[in-house]
């Protein structure tokens, strides 16, 4: 029973978190079509979001677990209250992150070096900025289905997500290489697309919030009406996940920096593994996110034996689900190059080194349900603090020394994020099977 819950949750949420990374994919593929510069900046702005998007995970984890915490004690009103909060300052940064979007892009953008133009850098610039006029559309739709999927509504986060990037596939061509008598857009194009595409996400998502049909109703009460000390419990419950979140978008924003000043054939041959992990990276958030659910909602009703029982059934889950995926990976290495680029000098260095980041996906996936669980039993300080330093250590400073010392180049930097996945998989089975959190009062 504990495993056909999990999965009544969690593959609702991996299809929606996937459906996301798999239309940047396509996104990335159609704008290779255009360059390996156009693929670059496009790739660096997409990271560039993310890092906002870290700092946003302060309401929807916060939010999340104060909720999850709620609903098991049957406290529904309360719930509310905390979604309105969250909502509240979503809606705050989600404008004021737009505003630097657009002003500081070029500012951004200037890490890569390059040479010919600075294509990467102008296409980077191109999307960042476009997509900047949708931010308060995206950004606060991010924070709501975030905080909707975290407490257990995935079928409904997942049809949002669907409907978004059902939209964004068919606009995304058009806008990108002038179908059916549109101009031209290239690069500006995507963000077009994705733009629209998120703003009519937006709009279903208040839909469903306003309607009764999630677990959480959004009352223009709570959403306008500042409550000091619910906004302290957000930030003292978010603020370690959005510090972790925030060190390692940033960790690997620098290490993109890395591959762009070593050469534009490293950085797009690593862009193309990104992609690859960005998609299954959202997979095994579904799963983490599952089991934070299961474990926060179980906790709040006081019922330990199901909360352990349904984090061994996610485990058990993930490891069938990674061992599959490294498989195809290994398999289809070929393939799955040639579906992003044809430079050849890429896609030398790309089937080379795929067998190592496939490797690396191994304990990333496990370290990602694990993860979920302790962030559902409160150990929130735990995975910051290891967060960052093994970001400090291993992506930052093994990378610089691999990369420009040592010159061992993409198979360096995949090694060094293998190696770092596996010793914090190491750490964090131990944190959780020492039982202390079995003891906790709640």
């Amino acid at each position: 029973m504990p495993l056909r819950k999990f999965f009544k949750t969690s593959l609702p949420a991996a299809i929606d978190l996937a459906s996301q990374t798999i239309m940047w994919t396509i996104e990335a593929i159609y704008i290779g079509k255009l360059s390996a510069s156009a693929l670059a900046g496009h790739s660096m702005a997409i990271q560039i979001v993310l890092v906002f998007f870290a700092i946003l995970l302060t309401f929807v984890i916060g939010a999340g677990l104060i909720i999850n915490r709620h609903i098991g004690a049957k406290d529904f009103h309360q719930a509310d209250h905390i979604f309105g909060q969250a909502m509240m300052m979503g809606i705050l940064l989600a404008i004021f992150f737009s505003a630097i979007w657009h002003s500081g892009a070029v500012h951004l953008f200037g890490l890569i070096k390059e040479d010919g133009g600075g294509m990467a850098q102008l296409a980077g610039v191109s999307y960042l900025r476009t997509v900047a006029y949708f931010g308060p559309f995206i950004m606060t739709n991010f924070v709501a289905t975030g905080i909707i999927r975290a407490t257990g509504d995935t079928n409904y986060s997942m049809f949002v997500n669907l409907t978004i990037n059902g939209i964004n596939l068919i606009l995304a061509p058009i806008f990108i290489f002038g179908l059916f008598g549109l101009p031209r857009l290239e690069v500006q194009g995507a963000a077009f697309a994705v733009g629209i595409a998120h703003s009519i996400g937006f709009f279903l998502t208040f839909y469903f919030v306003r309607s009764r049909k999630t677990q959480v109703f959004l009352s223009f009460k709570e959403l306008t009406t500042p409550n000091l000390r619910s906004f302290e419990e957000l930030f003292k419950m978010g603020l370690p996940t959005t510090v972790e979140q925030l060190t390692w978008a940033l960790g690997q924003l620098v290490v993109i920096s890395f591959a762009g000043a070593v050469s534009v054939v490293i950085l797009s041959t690593h862009a193309i593994f990104m992609r690859i992990q960005n998609v299954l990276s959202m997979i095994y958030m579904g799963f983490s996110l599952a089991a934070m659910s299961e474990m926060g909602q179980n906790l709040g009703a006081n019922d330990k034996d199901l909360a352990e029982a349904t984090a061994q059934a996610a485990h058990r889950a993930m490891a069938i689900f990674v061992g599959i995926a490294v498989l195809i990976m290994i398999l289809f290495s070929k393939a799955l190059i040639h579906v992003f680029t044809t430079d050849p000098a890429t896609v030398a260095l790309g089937q080379k080194a795929i067998f190592i980041f496939a490797f690396a996906q191994i304990p990333k996936a496990l370290n990602n349900v694990l993860a979920g669980n302790l962030r559902g039993i409160g150990m929130l300080k735990w995975l910051m603090f290891i967060t960052i330093a093994f970001v400090v250590v291993f992506e930052v400073g093994f990378n610089y020394i691999s990369l420009f010392i040592l010159g061992w180049g993409l198979y360096g930097m995949w090694g060094i994020q293998a190696a770092d996945e596996m010793f914090r998989l190491v750490l964090n089975y131990i944190r959780f099977k020492n039982g202390s959190w079995r003891k906790r009062k709640n």
